[in-house]
């Protein structure tokens, strides 16, 4: 190994100037650095959180700007880690910048940057790939003139990856055509061999695969591993309270679902603690706004789902909490390598839940579609005479707008379809669907899920553990994990801490918002609605009970309302929490009287709650409306609205009893998922002369 070469004389330089005066190479940095620099290889880097992959790929850009290289484009896959990467490289010397879905106002300004040679590194997202634009205009010109790719987070091009993106799969496009000489490095920390050895494959396409593959130790010194078993929902949550006061710094709160992060943030709120919720839903300043008062630790925790995953740098992150375990071992070790990057010591708690492997279940649902839905997506297109947007398309397929999405992607990363203005359109080259592949990756899901249940059962090292889920030839016991130690989280809990948290849970109702737009695409499915719903035939803002994610009702809910629930009364405790609801409803107007919304699947449980409400709130029950055939498909909106169209109606007899009220109606349902059955229905009762609709149901989806 050459350790006193000038070009390594001057990466040293580099680095001081990046990580502080008594900064030195590893020796793996060193060797990729050669690589890329000396060589103009192609290299994968698989090494833990902290050890410094992104000082690799600023020093070897560093390096090669001196030498006249062109610019280093960084294939990033989220903003919080674009914004990181973007300080880190000022720091450096580096100038950097970004093309991403929140500046599409500065892209025009950033590619006369470059084109200026100006921008030393640009950033850019897997997904800006295939927009029309960038695609045709700007990543020609960046595909001739880098100096060097970099792809980070790289599991994420591989099927077998904890966190495969679609997108990233147009990368085997991107470096196919990248000019002789161009060097590429992709980076990960969670990486098993089967996906190493899939990356690595892909990285040599167009060299005959001679890729660098450099694996280190994965473990990681400053981390405290602990499971802590506790046997409610309402108990984790009492038992957070009480002890995140204790927890060192600050840190993260992760849960499984967008409603819990929220919950729990408030619940905590409410006991005096300074944290913000993060999801993907959150509003991007918002988000930048949290992040920032983490970094600068004027919160005690973001409350967050995987939404802040990968990238999120602050070295002195001193816990990070799971309230619920993810479904995969290696996605758990990358969330808690965001903590103890920079202090000798950091808390890392797993506070796993029955629910679990329930909300596990819900996520794989949303895998990829089977073959009869994806033939749909190509038949419509093959056949428009025009590109299609997804709005347009939507209706003709059995498919949800988040699926539709995801199978526009594999469809054009394997060049069936294209993404041009206007929407999509077919290339008319032949397609197979790979029912094998998609079998073997939902095996490997479920080996994961198995393997992570392993992790919360295991007597042995869990650090070891986890190193061994990632293939970690050096994974030993690490002497700190609570196994290790024999040093558990005492789980006791005062009652009052209990009992409160529980009230806190339990207390009844969330608003609904009324749906006020119709979907785009009716007119093709024969149904006469399209643009913003009329006010006059609009819901007003609804209460359900709870959300079956709920961390407090969800459990109960999905007792009652789940798909294997059994049908029958309303429970008495069930009924009196919505009472309480209907008591705290801040309507405009009190409700008259009571329409019920007719359930295939719980008619006995619909119709009691209906009718117990209208007996105990004095409140004329004026009967249901009618429903013929079939549940709807819940394929997506415009689908679900067009069979709700066909087979939704009102009588004329209880059309005369709702022109005959003086007030609004309160609208009473089982569940509600889309929203579009009490649209339609409001609108119905809108028709035939009520003055405002109130929709009410046990629960929610969302």
């Amino acid at each position: 190994m050459d350790t006193t070469s000038p070009l390594r004389d001057r990466a040293e330089t580099l680095l001081r100037a990046l990580a502080g005066e008594q900064a030195t190479l590893r020796e793996d940095q060193w060797t990729a650095i050669e690589a890329l620099v000396a060589e103009h290889r192609r290299a994968l880097v698989v090494q833990r959180t902290g050890w410094g992959k992104s000082a690799v790929y600023f020093l070897a850009t560093a390096l090669l700007r001196e030498h006249g290289s062109g610019p280093t484009v960084i294939i990033s896959p989220l903003l919080a880690l674009m914004r990181n990467q973007i300080a880190a490289a000022a720091r450096a010397g580096i100038h950097a910048a970004t093309m991403n879905s929140a500046n599409p106002q500065e892209w025009d300004q950033v590619q006369a940057a470059v084109a200026a040679g100006e921008v030393d590194v640009l950033l850019v997202s897997p997904e800006r790939l295939n927009n029309p634009d960038f695609r045709d205009t700007v990543l020609p010109k960046l595909t001739a003139s880098a100096g060097l790719l970099v792809v980070d987070e790289a599991h994420c091009i591989s099927d077998w990856g904890h966190d495969f993106r679609p997108d990233y799969r147009r990368l085997r496009t991107l470096l196919a055509e990248l000019p002789d000489g161009v060097p590429v490095l992709a980076t990960t920390a969670t990486a098993n061999d089967r996906v190493a050895t899939d990356v690595a494959e892909q990285l040599g396409i167009g060299t005959g695969g001679d890729t660098v593959v450099l694996r280190g130790s994965l473990d990681r010194e400053s981390l405290r591993l602990s499971v802590c078993r506790l046997p409610t929902p309402q108990a984790r949550l009492a038992w957070l309270a009480e002890h995140l006061e204790k927890l060192p710094g600050s840190g993260i709160i992760y849960t499984l679902t967008v409603a819990a992060a929220h919950d729990v943030a408030s619940l905590l709120a409410e006991r005096g603690y300074r944290v913000a919720a993060y999801t993907g839903k959150t509003d991007p300043a918002d988000r930048q706004a949290a992040e920032d008062d983490l970094l600068e630790n004027r919160v005690k925790a973001l409350v967050a789902t995987s939404a802040l995953g990968m990238g999120f740098d602050k070295p002195d992150l001193g816990f990070v909490v799971h309230l619920g375990a993810p479904s995969s071992p290696i996605a758990y070790y990358q969330q808690v390598g965001r903590a103890g990057r920079g202090v000798e010591r950091a808390e890392v708690v797993l506070l796993p839940g029955e629910e679990d492997r329930a909300i596990w279940a819900y996520f794989g649902s949303l895998a990829f579609p089977d073959e009869l839905r994806v033939t749909q997506v190509l038949n419509s297109l093959a056949y428009a005479d025009r590109p299609l947007s997804t709005a347009a398309l939507e209706p003709t397929v059995e498919l949800s707008r988040t699926r539709l999405e995801m199978v526009l992607k594999v469809l054009d990363v394997d060049g069936a379809v294209r993404r041009v203005k206007g929407g999509w359109e077919s290339t008319g080259q032949d397609w197979h669907y790979d029912r094998e592949r998609y079998a073997r990756v939902a095996t490997a899901r479920e080996a994961e899920q198995q393997a992570m249940l392993g992790y919360l059962g295991t007597s042995e090292c869990r650090m070891e553990y986890l190193r061994r889920q990632l293939d970690d030839p050096e994974a030993a016991p690490c002497g700190r994990c609570d196994n290790c130690t024999g040093e558990h989280w005492d789980t006791t809990v005062s009652e009052d801490s209990v009992v409160a948290t529980r009230e806190r849970l339990e207390r009844p109702g969330v608003e609904v918002a009324p749906r006020k737009q119709w979907p785009s695409g009716m007119a093709g499915l024969d149904v006469p609605l399209s643009g913003r719903i009329a006010a006059a035939e609009q819901a007003e803002p609804g209460q359900v009970l709870g959300r079956l994610t709920d961390v407090g009702w969800g459990t109960r809910l999905r007792e009652l309302v789940g798909t294997t629930a059994k049908d029958g009364e309303v429970p008495d405790g069930v009924f009196q929490a919505c009472v309480k609801v209907l008591a705290a409803w801040q309507w405009a107007e009190r409700p008259v009287a009571v329409v019920e919304v007719p359930s295939a699947t719980r008619p006995r449980l619909t119709h009691s709650l209906a009718t117990r409400l209208a007996s105990i709130g004095r409140l004329e029950y004026l009967g249901a409306l009618e429903s013929a055939g079939p549940p709807p498909r819940q394929a997506n909106s415009a689908q679900r609205l067009a069979d709700l169209w066909r087979r939704l109606s009102l009588s004329g007899e209880v059309a005369e009893r709702v022109a005959g009220v003086a007030g609004p109606i309160l609208l009473v349902d089982d569940v509600i998922d889309t929203g579009w059955t009490m649209t339609l229905a409001s609108r119905l009762l809108r028709q035939a002369g009520a003055p405002a609709v109130l929709p009410f149901a046990l629960a929610s989806t969302a």
